[in-house]
């Protein structure tokens, strides 16, 4: 097998939107009152999204065990759920809707690297989940996705490309299956 050189890796171009040390603030912060699943206090950890720049909506409910990488490139819309163990990884901005749901130990990756080339480059793009998309249970929403209007992503599937609105989806990579009838 032959071996990769990773010392040239350099992604100095990416810019995370806030100097290093509201970034350093954050971590801790993010490491007390979201991270620790001790801190049952939904209200508070809205709060601290807001003084970090993150548009939150109302109703809005945070559970335990919450990681969220840069509050500033997130927006949540009025009376969305984020389950416990949920990880968004927004290295680009994410924007969630309205009556979203993100259960338990779901993950929104905004990042990657590009395999192609030995210098292993970053290459990031946002997330978006219209009004009414749930996310179900340990699934993945991959770099550049949008799961449109009341779209469903199932329990542990994978969702690669942009789910239609009102569908339910399943597996890796995330297929349809079926429309959802509300």
């Amino acid at each position: 097998m032959k071996e990769t050189d990773l010392s040239s890796y350099n992604n100095s171009w990416y810019n995370p939107g806030a100097g290093k040390i509201k970034i350093l603030i954050w971590y801790f912060v993010n490491v007390v009152f979201f991270i620790n699943p001790l801190n049952p206090l939904s209200g508070l950890k809205v709060l601290l999204l807001k003084m970090f720049g993150a548009k939150v909506g109302k109703g809005v409910v945070i559970k335990p065990n919450v990681n969220i990488k840069y509050p500033w490139l997130l927006e949540i819309g009025d009376y969305t759920w984020i389950g416990e163990r949920v990880w968004i990884d927004n290295l680009a901005p994410v924007k969630i809707g309205k009556n979203c749901c993100l259960s338990q130990g779901s993950m929104l990756l905004c990042g990657n690297h590009n395999y192609k080339k030995t210098t292993f480059d970053l290459i990031v793009k946002g997330i978006i989940l219209e009004d009414g998309a749930w996310v179900g249970a340990m699934s993945v929403v991959c770099p550049g996705v949008t799961l449109k209007s009341h779209a469903i992503l199932t329990v542990q599937s994978v969702a690669t490309e942009t789910l239609e609105p009102y569908s339910l989806y399943k597996g890796n990579p995330a297929v349809k299956i079926r429309e959802r009838v509300m």
